[in-house]
């Protein structure tokens, strides 16, 4: 039983933290510049984030688990749409789809043929869902913010679930960004790429609509 719930709880940690994050952050990194002190870079994110309605892309992330002492690589891609819409696809051996809609997220595992439910909100995921879907009007309340060798960090001021850091690489291309790196309090680190962005394309809504397969069978999680 103890396995089983380690499991279940893996899973909303592992399939949530890229949907959650690229909301927060490509929606942050698009209005950045290195001319820019860290002040007017922050200023310009609501306006930012009030012009951008959804976006899509595809991603690379690398799971470095240090306790099982190997490393796991997902690829796939993403779609959000706000105010609090995700869709995202992983591909390959492990394939698994997470929707969020609303106050609900369902989790499918492909080849077990196997759907977690469960309830997206604060109490079940921090303060994470409410900063990065409800605005980043005062992002400096939530973080401490800072540059070093040209990369942006960003640490919880306050109890974010079991996150310690967010670590930003970015990019000279048009978009800002080329990865981030989320560290958490039990020495893993998740690496997410990005590639192929697309914002504002009136994403359908139907993206984020998820019937469970025919014989599935629908565990209830109840952190």
């Amino acid at each position: 039983m103890f396995k089983e719930r380690r499991k279940l709880n893996y899973s909303f940690g592992s399939l949530l933290i890229l949907g959650i994050f690229l909301m927060y952050f490509t929606l942050y990194l698009n209005s950045t510049s290195h001319a820019l002190s860290l002040n007017d870079e922050i200023a310009r994110i609501q306006k930012t984030y009030e012009d951008i309605t959804d976006m899509s892309g595809n991603f690379v992330q690398k799971s470095h688990l240090k306790d099982l002492k190997r490393t796991d690589t997902y690829k796939g891609q993403f779609f959000i749409k706000k105010p609090q819409k995700v869709k995202v696809i992983y591909k390959g051996e492990h394939p698994a789809e997470i929707t969020v809609n609303k106050d609900i997220v369902l989790i499918y595992q492909k080849n077990e043929n196997q759907v977690i439910k469960g309830k997206f909100d604060t109490s079940t995921y921090g303060q994470t869902p409410v900063i990065l879907l409800s605005g980043l009007g005062k992002m400096e309340e939530e973080f401490n913010i800072s540059e070093k060798n040209g990369l942006l960090l960003l640490k919880p001021k306050k109890s974010m679930g079991a996150i310690v850091s967010i670590e930003l690489k970015l990019s000279e291309n048009d978009f800002p960004i080329q990865s981030f790196t989320i560290y958490d309090t039990y020495s893993n680190r998740t690496e997410i790429t990005l590639s192929n962005m697309k914002i504002n394309k009136n994403i359908d809504d139907k993206i984020f609509n998820f019937t469970p397969p025919k014989n599935a069978t629908v565990l209830e999680h109840n952190p």
